[in-house]
């Protein structure tokens, strides 16, 4: 099931124009704070009546200003997880998870608790009331609730920025499997890089209330031109696959035939993966160099150089069908004439990439 957005509306000093879809699977919407994302999120949820548009799934129509067509908030069929849990202090958990399950139609299978207790790790929790939670703990009932409520679409509003960098450790391989498990549409507004990463099947670039790029996460994240946060979170994502484990505490993964270490990724040989590579942390070289620390080069291409105002430049590079993004100043651009279809070596740290950036 796809969701199609199509949104326009005028606030004082900003306009919102829109339009996107969203396949099942995590959808990010991703930009700078004031690119539009909540709003988008807000009008899907009933929260904000756009000047005009229309978002429906393919046998669902939440609303459509041309037919004068909306459908309260309350009868949406949506899960909505907050940057809070917002759960409900005076009763347990299970309790606040049977909330979430009495807004699912009757006639829908009543038999998701367990598998969602299950998926969710709070089997331990059910007797607790929030006040007894962790941040993280809260997040998953939260999570949970908004699940049992057998949802055609979920909404997530930066549900991990009010944790610390532990507690969104804990709480991304569940959102992994919510997109990996769960066949209905989750939008999902983020301003984290290296989570877009990690996350997204699908990424909408917002910047000033309209879409700069839409498109599956690899494409987007490593398109030199599409920068929603600035240079200084820039990067790209690479599929690999764990080759192996080292007894020195590194792992081997496979990308695009070639070997990239890193520190120890806790999933078997064979594993799929994804892995964030920030743009700052890959230097450049016309040689391929000998004695030195960084224990990745990769032989890449060059494919485009782009100079910005002032005085950097992004580099996109390729090694098989995988891209990556390098940022370098003007003056090394021009030093190692930087040039489309040049062969170059890409170096990168195995401890520049971070344990979130893997997943």
């Amino acid at each position: 099931m796809t969701l199609s957005v199509s949104l326009r509306h005028k606030f004082e000093g900003f306009d919102l124009s829109v339009d996107f879809e969203a396949p099942p699977g995590i959808t990010v919407l991703f930009g700078r704070s004031g690119a539009g994302k909540s709003t988008i999120i807000n009008a899907v949820a009933g929260l904000l009546k756009p000047d005009h548009g229309r978002v429906a799934t393919q046998d669902w129509v939440l609303f459509d200003t041309d037919r004068q067509q909306w459908v309260a908030p309350h009868k949406r069929r949506l899960g909505y997880i907050f940057q809070d849990a917002r759960l409900f202090p005076h009763m347990t958990v299970r309790q606040n998870l049977l909330y979430g399950r009495w807004f699912a139609p009757k006639s829908e299978p009543r038999d998701e608790m367990d598998k969602i207790v299950e998926m969710l790790g709070i089997g331990h929790l059910l007797a607790r009331r929030p006040a007894a939670l962790s941040g993280g703990e809260k997040q998953r009932v939260a999570i949970g609730r908004a699940l049992l409520a057998n949802p055609k679409i979920i909404l997530a509003d930066e549900p991990l920025a009010s944790l610390d960098e532990p507690r969104k450790a804990e709480i991304l391989p569940y959102f992994e499997r919510i997109r990996d498990e769960v066949s209905v549409p989750i939008l999902y507004v983020s301003h984290a890089a290296a989570e877009v990463a990690r996350l997204a099947t699908t990424v909408v670039a917002l910047d000033g209330g309209s879409v700069a790029r839409h498109g599956p996460a690899s494409e987007v994240l490593s398109d030199p031109t599409v920068i929603p946060l600035g240079v200084r979170s820039v990067g790209a994502v690479v599929e690999a696959r764990v080759r192996e484990h080292h007894a020195d505490g590194l792992s081997t993964l496979d990308a695009e035939g070639a070997p990239l270490l890193l520190p120890h990724v806790n999933h078997p040989p064979g594993t799929s993966m994804r892995v964030w590579i920030e743009a700052q942390d890959v230097m450049l070289a016309t040689e391929r160099p000998n004695g030195i620390s960084a224990l990745n080069v990769l032989d890449v291409t060059v494919r485009e150089v782009r100079f910005g105002a002032g005085p950097g430049a992004i580099v996109q590079l390729s090694f098989g069908n995988a891209f990556i993004l390098a940022r370098v100043t003007r003056r090394s651009a021009q030093a190692l004439d930087l040039q489309p279809g040049r062969k170059i070596h890409a170096v990168l740290k195995a401890v520049s990439i971070a344990r979130d950036a893997v997943g």
